[in-house]
């Protein structure tokens, strides 16, 4: 049984957060959701400007003028610095990151070409470290202070058949957090990852087969997959200053264990 969302608390009132890869129904638009329940301002980007429209309005049914929409594909580091800029210049300052863009696929290293490998990598692993690297130097920029949290996977960690890329890129993801952490520490910025196992939604479910689904479902301790907002949750403590001893962390959210 999935437990019931939790109400707000405020951990964020009064920061201005920028969410990638937040349209449609998977963990960006959770993690958007969750930050505006706990007080935020957030700007929501996408590369698929139709579907961010859908969100954002989606989103400021709820939230009213605390919600902001810009696109931007990740892959473009012009667009990476528009997005950086454009939060700064709607609400006057950036506090929080949260990288969630990211592309999987399923292929053999025997038959994985050079095209899908570089493609994975630019957008999961490249594009998370653009929008960090344009992230802090606006923070430090500022004065210092806030943070950046990353969307990596537990395939970072565990072998999975078909994943060399994505597990790559996702590997990739956790050491640049550990790294861009100590980077910045001096300035009093944080740099932190989650590592979902498996999150429920509907894209998930139409670029993988049910049978694949279920079994890894049946892998976690609690017999399911996670709700998306449940990993938002947990990039939401990261945001919060509740989380301000922490930095160059991997956080697993995941009932799965070895």
């Amino acid at each position: 049984m999935t437990p019931t969302y939790p109400a707000g608390r405020d951990l964020l009132a009064g920061k201005v957060v920028v969410v990638t890869a937040a349209a449609g129904t998977g963990i960006g638009s959770a993690a958007a959701r969750r930050c505006l329940a706990e007080g935020a301002r957030v700007v929501v980007s996408d590369w698929h400007e139709r579907r961010l429209a859908s969100t954002a309005a989606d989103l400021a049914s709820s939230f009213g003028s605390s919600v902001h929409a810009q696109v931007c594909d990740v892959t473009d580091e012009d667009q990476v610095q528009a997005l950086v800029a454009g939060a700064v210049e709607h609400f006057g300052r950036l506090d929080v990151m949260i990288n969630n863009a990211g592309l999987g696929g399923t292929a053999s290293v025997l038959e994985m070409t050079d095209d899908e490998w570089a493609r994975v990598l630019d957008v999961t692993l490249t594009g998370t470290f653009r929008c960090t690297r344009a992230a802090l130097r606006q923070l430090v920029e500022q004065g210092g202070g806030g943070a950046v949290v990353n969307n990596a996977s537990v395939v970072g960690w565990r072998a999975q058949e078909g994943q060399a890329h994505y597990a790559a890129a996702k590997a990739g993801v956790m050491a640049l957090t550990r790294c861009a952490a100590m980077d910045v520490a001096a300035h009093g910025i944080r740099v932190n990852a989650v590592a979902p196992s498996i999150a429920a939604h509907p894209f998930l479910a139409k670029v993988t087969s049910e049978e694949l689904l279920s079994s890894l479902a049946a892998r976690e301790a609690f017999g399911r997959a996670a709700d998306p907002w449940e990993v938002a949750t947990v990039m939401a403590f990261l945001a919060s200053d509740y989380a301000s001893y922490l930095t160059g962390e991997i956080i697993s959210v995941s009932s799965q264990h070895p």
